[in-house]
Parts: structure tokens; C-alpha cells; sequence
């Protein structure tokens, strides 16, 4: 059967074409902020086109968040998805719907979901073996439990921002191996970590726990997503309980949130797991997500971290936030940690790129081991469409600025 075609002029074998269409929030000049679906290069104003249609659920498309949108259930959110790929293919729907697009150029995004809370996972084998090789030569790059669970901290939702949002370079403690007291000052190792952000569409009751087989069920969408960390505050703050100030200042999130029904040619086998997981971690099938993630600093490529290679599948790491009985609500966001591949090029942070601050890489005619003021991050992730082509993920970027001291 071939897939139906969209008369929207230039979304037709895009990368935003009918088999992708993330939703976002954006407001106009004279209107206030609303819920809209990207294709093309256009946004697609839901509120009005679904008020024409009578459609039952028109009220979630005119809220400042995604979170009514998301708390309708997969079932619903099917129907939706169904109805937009009509109003965008039907020829006979394009009078009443081509008022209602809005080139991208006219409209400011904003944050697209209310993050209730917010975990980070370590779930790269690659990335775990490397910040282990750098920080404990003498032994084994990974700790006992890393292959028999996920590993993951529980986040600051409060510093979710859209991307786009200047990152102001965090003040803290730091010290050196080579100091003999702690001082306090701006950081000097600020990096980034590409990663895959997943948001939660439906909750659950406390006591209750989301299965392998309920991943479906309970996540909404995939975004793109930048764990900003300043290395030198959280080196001397996170023995012994693990991250805090050094990843609470800022995290960035993509503007767009790409549903997960556009993600159905993109899964794949996980590279392979053992010891086999405990039965509550155990996958049957393809758990791992074939994404190609770009990241470029000042508009230079500086790495291309593939997301096939992750560990941990993002169902294995609902199941284990979830078995000890801990809720999650509509909004909730958990994040994949660092995406690194087995050759230098794949290395999704800074910290790795140099092993360790010891080996500058190039940007450009420059070098760096670490952000400097002015530097700017731009993550880009693409994904096997069902159309046949590939289908872009909502990039995500940041810049950063000095210290407030």
C-alpha cells in the first residue's frame, strides 16, 4: 500500500513529512501560546483546524503545554495522528486547513511539556567505560552493578529549558587533586552530554510499576536533549551520594517532541546484553532505537554519537524507575545519559573528546577541551521514517554565557 502523500508545498520527502509530524508549543505575535504540529516548514494551528472539525479533544490543543495532549492515552493520541496525516494528504481538506499553516519563521517556540520529574540514566556501555578508563586507570572501567541495572540520578525538573535558552556557566566549589582547600569560582570544565529525552504520556498509581511490555502505554514522545555538566564542581561534590550542582543548573530540552508512533521503523536490536538481566529487565525483540545524533559546536561537526549502540533500552529504563512501586505522572521526563559510540569520533562529551581535559580537539581552525563563553551547541538527531526516508528529531541548542558573579 503506498503512503499517502501531503499537498503541503515542500513537506513532501522532507525530513518533517507526514511520518514524522512532532508536536510543539508556539505562540505568534498577536496570539497566545498554543499547541501546533510541524510539517514542512510550516506549523500546523490544531486548535482552529480541530474547533472546524468538531473534533472531541479540540480543547488540548489550545493549552500552553503538551500535558492534556499527552494524558489522552495512546489509543486517543492514535486517532489524532490519524486525523492530522488525513487533514495533510486529503486534497479535498486543503481549502479549510492551508489558512491554518503558519511558516516556522512567524512563530516562537516555546517549552513544549510541564516536566514533572526528571531522571537521568548512565546508559551507554561505551561512554561508562570511558569516563571509568579516565578517572579509574587501575581498574575496572565498569562498577559491579552497571551491567545488571540502570544506572540513573534523579534530576531538577525546575531547569528543564527549551532549547535556544543561553546557558549561564555555573558558579560552585572545585577542587583540584593538587589543591590543598576547595575554592569557589565560575566553572572551568563546563561540557555537554548528548543524549535522548523520553516524556511520559500517561501515569501511574504509587505501588504500581510499568512493565517492558508497557513502555508503549506510558511514553508519549522522544526529544532531543543536552545534560549541560560542569565537570570540576561535580568531581568535588559527588562522592559520596552522586550528581548534584554540577548537573542542576541547566538541562535542554528540543522544542519539538516527536511522537512515538514515528519512531516504529527506527527500532532495532540491542547490541547484546550479558549477564542476561533479571526477569523484569528482560526485552523479546528489537528495545534499541537506530537514531544518528549530531553535535556541532560553533557549526562544526565534532561528533556523531549513534543511539544504536545504547546498553540500556529506554523500556528497561521505565521498568526499573517504576519497580520499587515510584509513580510517574503526564510530563514526566527521563533521559538516556550520555550517547557514545566505540571509536573517538561517537564520543558524546567533551570529557571524553578529550580524555579527560588531557587531548584538545579540533573545532574548526580552533581546539578546546571544554565550553568557553560564546560557544554554541547544536545536537541533531535524525531516524528511519516509515515513509522509507529519514525523519529529524527536534535539535536541541544552547550558548553559553559568563558567570553572574
Amino acid at each position: 500500500m503506498t503512503a499517502p502523500t501531503t499537498w503541503v508545498t515542500g513537506a513532501a520527502g522532507s525530513a518533517y513529512d507526514v511520518d514524522n509530524l512532532p508536536y510543539g508549543v508556539f505562540a505568534t505575535a498577536d496570539e497566545e501560546p498554543r499547541v501546533g504540529v510541524r510539517i514542512g516548514d510550516f506549523v500546523l494551528d490544531l486548535a482552529p483546524a480541530a474547533a472546524t472539525d468538531l473534533l472531541e479533544v479540540a480543547h488540548v490543543f489550545e493549552q500552553q503545554s503538551l500535558n492534556p495532549l499527552m494524558a489522552l492515552g495512546r489509543e486517543r493520541n492514535a486517532g489524532v495522528r490519524q486525523w492530522i496525516v488525513s487533514l495533510l494528504t486529503d486534497e479535498g481538506e486543503r481549502a479549510d486547513v492551508e489558512p491554518h499553516l503558519i511558516p516556522l519563521a512567524e512563530v516562537e517556540m516555546r517549552m513544549p511539556i510541564e516536566v514533572g520529574d526528571y531522571v537521568d540514566f548512565y546508559a551507554s556501555e561505551h561512554h561508562a567505560s570511558n569516563v571509568g578508563k579516565i578517572f579509574r586507570p587501575d581498574q575496572a572501567a565498569l562498577l559491579p552493578n552497571w551491567k545488571h541495572l540502570p544506572v540513573g540520578y534523579h534530576g531538577r525538573s525546575g531547569t528543564v529549558v527549551p532549547s535556544g535558552t543561553d546557558i549561564i556557566r555555573p558558579m560552585g566549589q572545585r577542587k583540584a587533586p593538587t589543591d590543598d582547600a576547595p575554592t569557589f569560582g565560575p566553572c572551568t570544565r563546563l561540557d555537554i552530554e548528548a543524549e535522548l529525552g523520553f516524556v511520559v504520556g500517561t501515569g501511574t498509581e504509587l505501588g504500581g510499576r510499568v512493565s517492558i511490555d508497557d513502555f508503549a502505554e506510558h511514553t508519549f514522545g522522544v526529544m532531543g536533549l543536552n545534560d549541560w555538566s560542569a565537570r570540576d564542581i561535580q568531581a568535588w561534590e559527588y562522592v559520596p551520594l552522586g550528581p548534584f550542582l554540577g548537573k542542576s543548573f541547566a538541562t535542554s530540552i528540543s522544542t519539538w517532541v516527536t511522537p512515538l508512533a514515528a519512531l516504529d521503523a527506527a527500532w532495532t536490536d540491542l547490541p547484546g546484553q550479558d549477564p542476561e538481566p533479571l526477569p523484569y529487565l528482560q526485552v523479546d525483540g528489537p528495545a534499541g532505537l537506530d537514531i544518528e545524533i549530531e553535535v556541532l559546536l560553533n557549526g562544526h561537526v565534532v561528533s556523531r554519537p549513534p543511539y544504536r549502540t545504547m546498553y540500556w533500552s529506554p523500556a528497561q529504563m521505565l521498568a526499573h524507575m517504576t519497580v520499587n512501586g515510584a509513580t510517574v505522572r503526564t510530563g514526566d521526563l527521563w533521559a538516556s545519559g550520555t550517547v557514545s559510540g566505540e571509536v573517538a569520533e561517537q564520543r558524546g562529551s567533551f570529557l571524553e573528546l578529550s580524555w579527560g581535559w588531557r587531548e584538545p580537539f579540533r573545532v574548526g581552525d580552533e581546539e578546546r577541551v571544554a565550553l568557553e563563553d560564546g560557544d554554541e551547541v547544536v545536537i541533531r538527531y535524525t531516524a528511519p521514517g516509515t515513509g522509507g526516508g529519514r525523519i529529524a528529531l527536534g535539535e536541541v541548542s544552547g550558548r553559553i554565557v559568563p558567570a553572574s558573579e
